[in-house]
């Protein structure tokens, strides 16, 4: 029995503040995040769904909306003979709910009046913070065959990593008959798990013998609205609604084995873009078969003048004067000037270009221009959009310091932030 994605509606859970990705989400909310220089993290699972033939699509959020919101404005756009839409469900107070999102399922209880108006038999319920590439349909073959009620989106993990995650037990038909959220160490060995039922090499499966939820879930539609009303005070769904589902639901477990990265926190953010700059990266852009869609912008091609580039990623748009770029990202309309370097960079550009009036009042008037200024270094760094770093800065974090806030400038897990619109004086040395 296929399924179908004429059947699905797809929810986007945009997060919280995001207070792990702070300061890059000081004026933005996290799935509006800038991401490999020209995307956004949205642009993640609104690809996945469109590449998977699901074209109805819901964001939930409820903290700094507006650039996600004008971001999905601009760049979603189906043709006018297709029900196909990208819309941002914010949270709102209404006479009988004056509370914002309280967690992952009070968000989707709350947004079940605007979800109920469309035809679906199944909610695909995704991350907005997630990097990874999945064909939604084998994912809905597995939910719809098993006959499930639920279906969680699993990972094979190693010790390591699975306290950081909540770990589920199966049976061998695959249906989940238990889950901890974020076990102790010494629960792990009870919730080991034959993996190679899943399709893993005996290596593959001695090596990782956890399953791990990605946070990623298929839903009936009534078996969710009967969850969300029996459980009303329930908040979230790995905590306590996935438990409960559990003792009365058919829930399965669906194993990916792609490349999946949760790039919550800052440190996992800025490796996931490093990483990018790799020859070949595991999370690749350059797929023509699902290809990751952003907003169109009409960019003219970058200008370079006498630079040396070394396994960098350079978007469009950008100006480089006689500077050095290495294993950096290099986002649009970026401008480096004469004698710079940067290494191990993302810059996130500009959302604008200065105008010759601009630039000449901010040389008479000894402001900084946006971009980076001559003679200045750069090491291990997030530039944010429009930001204004002066000549002869040297922002290299020699100390090794971990965390800290600065002038025009925080360090956050060793990696020095320029926060968006951020201004860092001639001569700053960190």
């Amino acid at each position: 029995m296929m399924a179908s994605t004429r059947d699905t509606l797809a929810v986007i859970l945009g997060g919280g503040q995001g207070s792990r990705l702070f300061p890059l989400t000081e004026f933005r909310a996290k799935p509006a995040v800038p991401l490999g220089g020209k995307y956004r993290l949205i642009d993640i699972p609104v690809s996945n769904c469109i590449n998977s033939d699901i074209i109805r699509i819901f964001v939930l959020t409820q903290f700094n909306s507006a650039s996600l919101n004008r971001h999905i404005v601009r760049t979603y756009r189906f043709s006018r003979f297709s029900d196909g839409f990208v819309e941002v469900l914010a949270a709102e107070q209404t006479p009988g709910n004056r509370d914002w999102f309280q967690g992952t399922a009070d968000a989707v209880r709350q947004s079940l009046s605007h979800l109920e108006q469309w035809k679906h038999e199944n909610l695909l319920i995704l991350s907005g913070d997630h990097l990874y590439r999945m064909d939604y349909r084998k994912f809905l073959a597995r939910h719809v065959e098993t006959g499930a009620d639920l279906t969680i989106s699993v990972i094979p993990a190693n010790r390591e990593a699975a306290t950081g995650f909540g770990l589920l037990k199966t049976d061998d038909s695959g249906r989940v008959v238990e889950f901890r959220e974020k076990p102790a160490e010494d629960e792990l060995d009870h919730m080991k798990v034959d993996t190679a039922q899943f399709g893993l090499s005996p290596e593959q499966s001695a090596a990782r013998p956890f399953i791990a939820s990605m946070g990623i879930y298929v839903f009936k539609r009534g078996m969710l609205r009967e969850l969300l009303g029996h459980h009303s005070t329930s908040v979230d769904f790995g905590r306590e609604l996935i438990p409960e589902a559990i003792k009365n639901f058919n829930v399965q477990a669906h194993l990916f084995t792609g490349y999946w990265e949760d790039i919550g926190t800052i440190g996992a953010f800025f490796h996931a873009n490093m990483e990018m700059t790799r020859p070949l990266p595991d999370f690749n852009f350059f797929d023509a078969e699902a290809p990751i869609y952003t907003r169109p912008r009409y960019l003219p091609g970058s200008k370079i003048l006498r630079s040396e580039f070394t396994q960098s990623i350079i978007t469009e748009g950008c100006i480089i004067n006689d500077a050095k770029v290495t294993g950096s990202i290099v986002g649009i309309r970026s401008r480096i000037e004469h004698g710079a370097s940067v290494d191990q960079v993302l810059m996130m550009g500009a959302d604008f270009y200065q105008t010759l009036d601009e630039l000449a009042d901010d040389q008479s008037n000894q402001r900084i221009r946006i971009g980076i200024g001559e003679n200045s270094h750069i090491r291990r760094a997030i530039i944010d959009k429009n930001a204004r770093i002066g000549a002869n800065v040297r922002l290299i974090n020699e100390s090794g310091i971990d965390n800290a806030d600065g002038n025009g400038y925080y360090i956050r897990d060793g990696i020095i932030i320029v926060p968006k619109n951020g201004v860092v004086p001639d001569g700053t040395v960190v």
